[in-house]
C-alpha cells in the first residue's frame, strides 16, 4: 500500500468551479506560460533547427533553440506577474525566490519526439508550494491538447473544450494498458523486472514521456513506469495524475520522487501490483 510521503484578482473564467480561488487564479497563469511556450516551440517544430547533445559521449541527450527560448520566455513572463516566486528549469540555472511558490518548467519533454517530428511532446509546468507541487500543466501543443490538475480536479481542453477528466479505474495488470518511454533507460535488474511487468500487462506503449501521464489522467493509458527523471519531468505530472483520481509515487511505495523512479497507475489497486515487481530494487 502507498505510505504517507515526508514531504489578488477573482478566479479567471476557466476554473470559477474550483474552490482555491488563488490556485484558480495561477492556473490560468500556467495556461498563459504555456502559450508563451507555444509561440517558441511550434514555429520550430519540424524545421529542422540545430540540435546539440548536452551529455557527449554518454546517452544522447538533446536540447534545441526551441527548449532555450521557450524556457525563456516562461521565465520572463513569470519574473514580470511574480517576481517573488523560485524558477526552476531545464535548461537554466534554478533562480530562488522570496515566497512560497516556485515554478517548475520543462520547454519541451520529449526532445527526442521533437527532434524526430512526431507529435507527443509537451511542455510541462508545475507550481510548488513550500516545495510540494500543487498545481500540474501538461500542454501537446502539436495536437492542441492541454491538461491541468489541482485541488481535487482535472480537466482537458482540446481545441477549446474542456472536458473534467478521470483516470479509467483499471485495478488490474492484465487489462492494463502500460507505458515506458524507453525501457533502455531501465538498468539491466530493473529492465529484467519492467519485462516481467510487460508481459502481464494487456499492451504496451513506448516513447510519449510526459504524454503518457496526461493520457492515464485523460482515462486512455492505465500504468506508467520509469526511471532516472529529473524533477522537471515529473513535478507537473504528480498532481495531475493525482487529481484526476490517480495514484503517483516511486518504486518504494512512498510519495518521495528525488530517485527519479515512478509508478503512476489509474488505481491504488493497480499500483499495488505494479510496485510488487520494482520494490526490491528501490
Amino acid at each position: 500500500m502507498l505510505k504517507p510521503a515526508s514531504v489578488d484578482a477573482g478566479p479567471p473564467t476557466g476554473y470559477r468551479s474550483f474552490m482555491d480561488r488563488e490556485l484558480a487564479e495561477l492556473a490560468s497563469f500556467a495556461e498563459e506560460l504555456g502559450q508563451r511556450a507555444r509561440a517558441e516551440t511550434l514555429a520550430r517544430f519540424r524545421q529542422g533547427g540545430r540540435v546539440e547533445d548536452k551529455a557527449p559521449g554518454g546517452m544522447f541527450d538533446p536540447v534545441t533553440e526551441a527548449d532555450r527560448a521557450a524556457e525563456q520566455e516562461m521565465r520572463s513572463l513569470i519574473n514580470e506577474r511574480f517576481p517573488s516566486h523560485g524558477i526552476m528549469g531545464e535548461e537554466w540555472p534554478d533562480q530562488p525566490g522570496s515566497s512560497n511558490y516556485a515554478w517548475s518548467l520543462d520547454p519541451i519533454d520529449g526532445t527526442r519526439s521533437f527532434i524526430s517530428g512526431l507529435p507527443t511532446w509537451t511542455t510541462l509546468v508545475a507550481l510548488l508550494k513550500d516545495g510540494v507541487p500543487v498545481l500540474g500543466y501538461v500542454d501537446a501543443p502539436a495536437l492542441d491538447e492541454t491538461y491541468v490538475g489541482f485541488a481535487g480536479q482535472a480537466i482537458m481542453s482540446c481545441k477549446g473544450e474542456r472536458t473534467t477528466i478521470r483516470t479509467s479505474g483499471c485495478t488490474s495488470l492484465a487489462k492494463a494498458r502500460l507505458s515506458t518511454t524507453d525501457p533502455a533507460l531501465f538498468d539491466a535488474t530493473a529492465a529484467e523486472a519492467f519485462e516481467r511487468l510487460r508481459s502481464s500487462a494487456q499492451t504496451v506503449r513506448y516513447g510519449h514521456d510526459g504524454y503518457a501521464y496526461a493520457r492515464l489522467a485523460g482515462g486512455s493509458i492505465d500504468l506508467v513506469v520509469e526511471s532516472g527523471l529529473k524533477p522537471y519531468d515529473y513535478n507537473a505530472l504528480i498532481p495531475l495524475v493525482t487529481a484526476a483520481g490517480g495514484v503517483i509515487a516511486d518504486w518504494r511505495g512512498v510519495q518521495e520522487y528525488a530517485g527519479g523512479k515512478i509508478i503512476a497507475a489509474a488505481t491504488q489497486e493497480l499500483y499495488d501490483e505494479a510496485l510488487g515487481y520494482f520494490e526490491a530494487l528501490a
